[in-house]
């Protein structure tokens, strides 16, 4: 059935009408990005899961499907030094408990000991409740220094579909939902490696994570509900392809493509947006690494710390939600005890 339902007419109800008229005009105003998009077969192919990869007849949308057996994913044709990686994608609804749906790049499969990964993450949950997400960022295998946020949605994503976009510069990495910024993290000299650096792929996977994804573990996937359908269409691939093992790579090969990237309307964070930026990180995040004492004593280099933001997050890098600053105190001071720095970052996977 979810095979056969893939591709139905993808119309707006009028509740949903609203909500997006009234998120459009009173939530985050920003104005749509000038995209060309592609194919499936101009860009991608598949990477697990053959049987569970459902493409539209006319090629330009894919389901991805998880079941009983398997998952299931694709990849881009070409590995990317920098670029701009963009979908619309509607998530799996009702029970999603333990199901990761994940949209990112990476050079795990060249580089497997010096990879660089850049992830929107989407995290599943039992029926009734949101789906949350999350982003990433590692470079030159710096996988015990991951970088993630966290974050509700003032949407339904299993509704409709919504844009995610991940632009990597010479210069800055910037996530966005639809066309708001939700994260932007800005070259400096103090990353050194940490900074992705190497041609990466792009990649969409959904898959069983039962293990952590959905309340540290405590919620797996029901494969009653199976399968599982995730969607995605208006494909983008904007950079610059490159051979990641060139015996002699030429430095400046990718320097033209650079350059017009850095001048897209993506790739400027105007007032206006860096405004809704600041209103969705005010709303809708709830962890952040560069609040978490616990991991971090010494604020990570990218870290641009806001003082008022410093005040909703708890030392663990998570919201406060509230109640006297001393039971707080004696929250945090009992989990320092509780807790060694590798233990909570387990115990970080675990959803409020």
């Amino acid at each position: 059935m979810g095979r056969l339902q893939c591709f139905l007419s993808e119309t707006l109800t009028p509740f949903s009408f609203l909500c997006f008229f009234f998120c459009w005009f009173f939530c985050f105003r920003t104005a749509a990005f000038n995209l060309t998009t592609l194919s499936f077969d101009e860009g991608y192919n598949p990477l697990f899961g053959d049987g569970n990869l459902v493409r539209s007849p006319d090629g330009h949308s894919v389901c991805l499907l998880l079941d009983v057996y398997t998952g299931s994913g694709f990849i881009s044709s070409s590995m990317y030094q920098h670029g701009f990686f963009s979908a619309k994608i509607k998530l799996p609804s009702d029970y999603t408990a333990g199901i990761v749906v994940a949209f990112y790049t990476s050079n795990g499969d060249v580089f497997e000991k010096t990879h660089d990964e850049l992830d929107f993450e989407f995290l599943g949950n039992i029926e009734g409740k949101p789906w949350r997400f999350q982003t990433n960022l590692y470079g030159n295998g710096s996988i015990n220094r991951g970088r993630e946020e966290r974050y509700s949605l003032w949407f339904d994503p299993s509704k409709e579909f919504h844009r995610y976009s991940i632009l990597w510069t010479t210069k800055n990495i910037i996530f966005y939902v639809d066309e708001v910024p939700i994260r932007e993290v800005m070259r400096n000299d103090e990353m050194g490696g940490d900074y992705p650096s190497k041609p990466m792929s792009l990649y969409a996977t959904i898959w069983d994570a039962s293990s952590w994804a959905t309340s540290g573990g405590k919620h797996k996937v029901n494969y009653e509900y199976a399968p599982f359908t995730s969607q995605f269409k208006e494909l983008v691939l904007d950079g610059c392809p490159m051979d990641p093992i060139q015996q002699f790579p030429n430095p400046t090969a990718c320097s033209f493509t650079d350059a017009w990237l850095e001048d897209r309307d993506y790739a400027v964070i105007t007032p206006a947006r860096r405004a809704a930026m600041r209103k969705f990180r005010q709303r809708y995040m709830y962890y952040s690494y560069c609040y978490d004492a616990l991991r971090y004593p010494v604020t990570p280099p990218e870290c641009v710390i806001d003082p008022i933001e410093r005040q909703r997050f708890q030392d663990t890098g998570r919201l406060n939600f509230g109640g006297s600053h001393r039971k707080q105190t004696r929250i945090t001071r009992a989990r320092r005890k509780r807790r060694s720095k590798d233990a909570f970052i387990s115990n970080d996977q675990t959803d409020i």
